[in-house]
């Protein structure tokens, strides 16, 4: 036994010693192994770049966009000056759509950056460049009127926002900066008057990006959060120096990484008029994010309100509403917690699974990310108490959306049916942050992106390149706000180019599917409808839809509106809409192609297509 016994302990030893050898040997060869080459943006490589445009199917939408700016009279240029190269100037701005006057027609809000920060602040008041108020005449065509009716900022303008904070029923304005917030309140006369003081949204100076309205402790009345940046300040020394960045070296000042994160605001609507600031009491407050979008949306279809946050060089972070004015995060658990340099956002239910999905643009060479939920498959799944059965899958690169993105730089962005299908599309606003070599007061441009939802199996195709002029064009693109201005049933765009002008995309579909557009009016619930949740029914499918889901990047689309394609159905057989604190609602046998004005509780109104 004692034999037996030590040749065990001999063969023990020896099969110690070899697999000891072996690991040697391994860790040899994988430090040895040379380093896989970063990659740099622009370069091929096989089996990465080299197709990153899939060929179109011959059943790709003959729709084009086309610029109807200046017929339009919208003659908006962004930035006024020369850029002292500093990171708030490069930033802003985005836009807003919202019907202000409440006579059918949406009107444009667009922030604009009054001059470098290096201008006075006496300077700075006389600039030409100033938050501009588009009213829509009805035809086709735009007033400036931002003087007359008193909301002609003029500073580091970032982010613009429609919600009606008073329940009036006129659609008020926050407006977000470099410096300190304001909110504007709607006389209902065609003026605003500055509330920040009276309402208690002023006093916190700070870099301050994306704003959103939701109600989210379903009282009836609208909440405002505000994204926080970076804590950023004016030093000569970060203007010398540098940091490489893909072989490429910039200013330290334009680096958001040189900066601390800046905490996030949730303004809870007291319902007398006035705000507290409740974040960090919430949860919310975020405060190692550089956050730049945020969303609110019932993610996990429990009838509160969720919050998605993105973040520029920190973890994009999901937080889930407990329902007792509280959050938690479920990021991980969520697996949305992605670090990479998000800046846009959209939301929307892009397979038509019922449930809400996330699209967010990054920075150059990272990809875009396209978080398809997966509550569907959880949804008869057996769950253990206190599990939401919340789940993302990152799918851009199976669906068309990722390697595509390797040599842009996304901003604003957004879920569209541009051709009426009934499916969700995507559009994505480019522009670069590096300076060009020949002239470094102006920033890199790059063209935009449009997204053709095939669908749910062969994923998305970039089609901007044969839809028209305006996706041919390189911009130094930042917002992007969507509406259908004009009417006609297919939604239109507004973008805004950092240091250029914007561009109002003009839909030139002819209606060739059919549409239904919505206008929401809340009576127990918030005014507008911001966080209803629509169930729309036509020809054997259905669509569903959010009001106010998403924020693209510090721009808002249209406020207290939804459009749907409906393809080839002649009736909606039946609506269900799921007011935020409220009833359901449910309306049958409705007319296509009209614009229907629905009231809380009581039926329709409509008026016929232009």
């Amino acid at each position: 036994m004692v034999g037996i016994r030590n040749r065990r302990q001999r063969l023990l030893l020896r099969a110690v010693a070899l697999s000891t050898v072996l690991g040697i040997l391994l860790i040899g060869a994988v430090l040895l192994k040379p380093a896989p080459e970063q990659y740099v943006p622009g370069e091929k490589i096989a089996g990465l770049t080299d197709d990153l445009g899939r060929l179109l199917p011959s059943d790709y939408p003959r729709i084009e966009f086309v610029d109807a700016s200046l017929q339009a009279g919208i003659d908006f240029q962004h930035f006024n000056g020369v850029r002292s190269v500093q990171l708030p100037e490069d930033m802003g701005s985005g836009a807003a759509w919202g019907d202000y006057d409440n006579d059918g027609n949406l009107d444009l809000y667009a922030v604009n950056i009054a001059g470098p920060l290096t201008t006075s602040p006496e300077h700075l008041l006389t600039s030409p460049a100033h938050n501009a108020l588009y009213h829509n005449r009805g035809d086709g065509s735009f007033d400036e009127v931002a003087k007359q009716t008193g909301v002609d900022f003029r500073g580091i303008g970032q982010a613009a926002a429609w919600g009606d904070y008073d329940n009036d029923g006129n659609l008020d304005l926050a407006t977000t900066s470099y410096g300190e917030n304001i909110l504007y309140h709607n006389r209902g006369n065609g003026t605003f008057e500055n509330a920040s003081d009276a309402t208690g949204i002023s006093g916190i100076r700070g870099f301050w990006s994306g704003a959103s309205w939701g109600d989210y402790d379903r009282d009836g009345d609208l909440d405002l959060y505000i994204c926080g940046y970076v804590q950023y300040r004016q030093d000569p020394a970060h203007q010398i120096a540098q940091t490489r960045q893909y072989n490429i070296l910039i200013p330290a000042s334009l680096n958001p990484s040189t900066y601390k994160p800046e905490h996030n605001l949730l303004y809870r609507n007291a319902g007398d008029g006035t705000f507290v600031e409740v974040a960090a009491k919430a949860g919310i407050d975020n405060p190692t994010g550089r956050s730049l979008s945020a969303a609110w949306s019932d993610l996990d279809d429990d009838g509160w309100l969720d919050l998605y946050v993105a973040n520029d060089l920190s973890d994009n972070v999901l937080y889930r509403n407990a329902g007792d004015g509280t959050f938690n995060d479920i990021s991980h658990q969520a697996w949305v917690a992605d670090y990479r340099g998000a800046m846009g956002l959209a939301v929307g239910d892009w397979d038509e699974d019922g449930d809400q999905d996330l699209f967010v643009s990054h920075w150059i060479a990272q990809e875009n990310a396209f978080y398809s939920s997966m509550r569907a498959d959880y949804r008869e799944a057996e769950l253990a108490p206190g599990q939401t059965g919340l789940r993302f899958m990152d799918v851009a690169d199976q669906m068309g959306l990722g390697q595509i993105a390797l040599d842009y730089i996304g901003w604003g962005a957004a879920f569209l049916d541009y051709d009426g299908d009934g499916r969700q599309d995507l559009m994505v606003v480019n522009g670069s942050t590096f300076q060009q070599e020949d002239d470094p007061t102006q920033l890199i441009p790059m063209r935009p992106l449009l997204f053709w939802n095939r669908d749910e199996i062969e994923g998305f195709f970039e089609v901007g390149q044969v839809s028209g002029k305006p996706f041919a064009r390189s911009l130094v693109g930042r917002g992007l706000a969507i509406g259908d201005y004009d009417g006609d049933g297919d939604p239109d765009a507004f973008v805004i180019a950092n240091g250029g002008r914007g561009i109002l995309l003009r839909n030139d579909r002819a209606n060739r599917h059919s549409w239904l557009r919505l206008h929401l009016r809340g009576t127990t619930t918030n005014s507008h409808g911001l966080g209803a949740r629509v169930r729309a029914v036509a020809n054997g499918r259905s669509y569903h839809r959010e009001i106010g889901a998403s924020s693209s990047y510090l721009s808002q689309h249209a406020a207290g509106e939804l459009l749907f394609g409906l393809g080839d159905a002649t009736r909606v057989d039946s609506l269900e809409i799921a007011w935020l604190g409220g009833p359901t609602q449910i309306l049958t046998d409705l007319p296509v192609n009209r614009t229907l004005r629905i009231e809380e509780g009581a039926q329709w109104a409509g008026a016929d297509s232009r």
